[in-house]
Parts: C-alpha cells; structure tokens; sequence
C-alpha cells in the first residue's frame, strides 16, 4: 500500500504479534497409573455478560494502543495537516486493517468501526475525551485519574464507563492540549489552564500534585447561546422578571451576576446581554471568551497568561484599562475576581453606564462583601466607609444566580443598591425565589415572587420609556 499520508519506505511493524490467545501448556507425560483418585473437575464458572463486555472493552483498548502506534510511525503527520478528514479516515482505516491483518486479529464490523472511530480521535482530537466533548447534553468533563471519569448533566454528576488506557496515555492527551496552546504541564509546573479549539475551558493538575493520576477539568463551551426566552421556558426566572431586567438593561443601570460555581453566571449574562442596543459599542473582557454578543459592534479581549519564562502575561486589569481608552458605551467583564475591582468600579462611575460583570458569592450581600474584599486584597488603602459609598454609587443591581440541591438553576433573588444609610450599604430585594418544599424523587417545590417592595429605579424606568405595571411588583399569595 503507498500513499501520500503514509511515510516512505516504513513497513507497518513495530507492533505486537498476538491473537490475544493464551498459550496452552502441553500435558504431562504419566509414568504410569496414579495411585491418586481422579478429583472430579470443576467446570469453569460462565462468565457474565458483565465480564464479557469488560474483556471486550480491555481487548479493544489494547489494540487502539497498538493500532496508534503503528499509526505514528506510519503517518506523515506533515502531509496530515492538508488532508480532509475524509482523506484521513481513510488512510487510518487501511493502515490499521493492514496492521489487524498482520497480526492475525479478527475483529466483528461494530468492533472495526469503533476502533476507527477511536483511532480517529486519538490521532485528530483527544482520544477518550473526544466522545464526550461531543455529546451535548453534558455540561462539564472531570477526569480524576485514568479510570474514573465523570460528566454533570443537568446539574447531576455521572460516572462514566469511559477510560483512558493508564496514566500516560492521560498525560499525552493533556500534553496535546496544552502544547497546541503554547503551554506545558511537568512536575516542575504541575497545573495548568488553556482553551480547547472550540473554546471550551481546561484546566489539569498532574502528579505529584495530585496524588491518585492526573485531574482534568473541562467546562464545555455552549454553541448554542441561549437567549432569555429560553432561560424563562426553562423555568429559570419568570416572564415578570425578565420585563424588570429588560427596563434594567435598556436603562443603562450597572448590573453584577453573582452567583456559585456553575450556577449558571455567565449564561445569565450572555441572555442579559441581549437586551442592549445594537448601536451601542460594547467592549467584552474575559479570562476565557465564551460570551456569544448578538450586536454589531462588538470588541472582544482575552486575558493571557504568562509564558514559562515568566513574562508575555495579559492580565483582565491590563485589558480594562486600555478599554477605557476605547470609547466604548458598555464594559462586560466575564469575572471579576481581582484588583481589576478597581478599574471596574471607576468604569462603573465615570460615564460607562450599563456595564455589566459576574463575581462568586451566595447571596447580595455576600456578593457586596466580596467586592470590598476584592478592593482590600489589591491592597488600596481606603477607608471602608468610601470603599462602601464607592461600591454603593457604582452598582446599581445585583441578580443572584444558584444551582439548587436537585440540580436546577434558579435565579433566587433581584436586588437593588439603594444608597448608603450611615456605614453600611442599603439594598432592597424586589424578586426572589419561594422555596416550600421537597417531591419524594428529591426534586424542590418552588415558585418566583415579587417582594411587593417597588422599585428605587421606577422613575429612571418611566423615563426612558419603560412603565412597568404596578402588578410585576405585587407579590404572589401562597394558595
């Protein structure tokens, strides 16, 4: 066989010649008749259907080994990266039928089609992983070691049957993640976070950090953004809420998503996002890029970290400031989690009206304290009355996002910074979410409801043309 894709003059070798058959062991000579009672013998116990799949699936495993390095030595990975991925399949399909065939293995239909399909993986994309990075009804990837891998669906965590062959083979596929970004992953500079290709956020910690095999995270990017109609379908808010946010954003008031690890922030502000003008020139800031703007005029910056000589960093903070010299009408900050605090605070109150970002913390006023501390830690030394009267002028609203114990998203409180009442910040809740109760499959009995408190910013609303009606305010009288 000759190709274009596959080295010159390389003989398909260098793998193991097995049937994955056992040798058998010749039977004793007998030197003549046994003085011993012949023992009746056992019969071999079946194996279960169980057994049969994990001997399969190990069997496999092996050979997807074997068949991947036959394949790097036969490939030209140069002339690889020009091939279409039909061209490629091919090429991996007759390399490794050639292999089977010289090692004298025999494999079902389904069994070739899935090993091409994993082979495939391996030599493009990241082997094991790949299915799963696929599937989109999965949320998150957590891989804890080369055998347990889990996935969240809908707010739950599930354990695969997905493995990686040991810890090298992990430690290849993370290798290939992070090198594709200019990074590295060693025992010197064990943890490490990248972007895959689609933008979905990785992050690995490696040996001897973490103690029982490699642990790899990986929140999959959405392709599908999801707008407010869905997030109200789905039950995360109410139809009353989503006209109070839209007064909200179309009035220009600052506006933080607070909420939990994968709580659903930046969702929210994907969907809040929504509501701005098309005319408006927006400037996006994020660690990561996963916010999909609809509008026009969009800037998009990505902080970058250091090289591993230590220099070439691109904090959030660096791409703020030099937002501000950009004429832009809003600034979104994916994640406020530092001394950018400060420069979001200062956009906040000169003139960038309409500015959004989100912050971790379970609750407004955990989410206040949490500014304060942002603002202690990137070490300003201010008095707290004018860190508060600070924050209070800046922020005019804080929507509280939670992942509840059964796996939902909730938005479980909408609430306004009022002022400052002598030293401490004066906020009011208008919406909030009822808990009352539990199902017997565990799921929570909830509903959405006003406080019946109106709003400090009714006037601002009217003004711009947004009258909404006193009843989004009243609140719901439990039945």
């Amino acid at each position: 066989m000759f190709s274009k894709y596959k080295k010159p003059g390389v003989p398909v070798a260098g793998v193991m010649q097995t049937t994955g058959q056992r040798p058998v062991a010749p039977a004793p000579k007998s030197d003549g008749p046994s003085l011993m009672k012949a023992m009746p013998q056992r019969r071999p116990a079946e194996a279960g259907p169980a057994d049969k799949d994990k001997r399969r699936k190990d069997r496999l495993q092996e050979l997807k080994l074997d068949l991947h390095k036959s394949l790097l030595e036969n490939l030209n990975l140069a002339a690889l990266e020009s091939a279409t991925e039909q061209e490629l399949r091919t090429e991996i399909n007759a390399i490794a039928n050639e292999t089977l065939e010289e090692m004298g293995v025999v494999l079902s239909r389904e069994e070739r089609q899935t090993l091409s399909q994993d082979l495939f993986f391996e030599v493009t994309g990241l082997g094991p992983l790949e299915t799963l990075l696929k599937d989109d009804t999965i949320n998150d990837i957590l891989v804890n070691g080369p055998q347990q891998i889990f996935v969240e669906r809908n707010g739950k965590l599930e354990l695969t049957d997905v493995t990686f062959k040991d810890e090298r083979h992990l430690l290849r596929i993370i290798d290939k993640i992070v090198s594709a970004v200019g990074r590295r992953v060693d025992e010197s500079n064990p943890y490490v976070d990248a972007r895959l290709a689609d933008g979905s956020r990785f992050n690995a910690m490696v040996p001897p950090i973490a103690v029982d095999g490699s642990l790899v995270s990986i929140r999959k990017f959405k392709k599908d953004k999801l707008g407010v109609d869905d997030l109200v379908r789905f039950g995360a808010f109410t139809e009353e809420m989503a006209a109070y946010l839209q007064a909200a954003v179309s009035t220009r008031l600052n506006i933080i998503v607070s909420g939990g690890t994968g709580s659903g922030k930046t969702t929210t502000l994907n969907a809040l996002s929504g509501f701005i003008d098309d005319a408006e020139r927006i400037l996006t800031i994020e660690d990561t890029a996963e916010l999909q703007l609809q509008q026009t005029h969009v800037g998009r910056m990505e902080s970058r970290p250091p090289n591993v000589e230590g220099k070439g960093g691109v904090s959030q903070r660096d791409c703020l400031k030099n937002a501000l010299r950009m004429r832009p009408d809003r600034i979104i900050v994916g994640e406020t989690r530092g001394e950018e605090v400060i420069d979001m605070l200062q956009a906040m109150n000169t003139g960038h009206d309409g500015s959004m970002t989100t912050i971790h913390a379970n609750s407004a006023r955990d989410g206040v304290s949490r500014l304060e501390n942002m603002i202690a830690m990137a070490g300003i030394d201010m008095p707290i009355k004018a860190m508060r009267s600070q924050i209070a002028s800046a922020v005019n609203l804080i929507v509280q996002a939670s992942r509840l114990q059964d796996g939902s998203r909730r938005m479980t409180s909408i609430t306004e910074i009022t002022g400052m009442e002598g030293d401490v910040i004066s906020m009011q809740e208008i919406f909030r979410y009822q808990r009352v109760g539990l199902t017997p499959d565990n799921k929570i009995i909830g509903h959405f409801t006003a406080t019946g408190v109106r709003s400090h910013f009714s006037e601002r609303f009217k003004l711009w043309g947004y009258d909404l009606p006193p009843a989004i305010f009243e609140p719901m009288i439990a039945e």
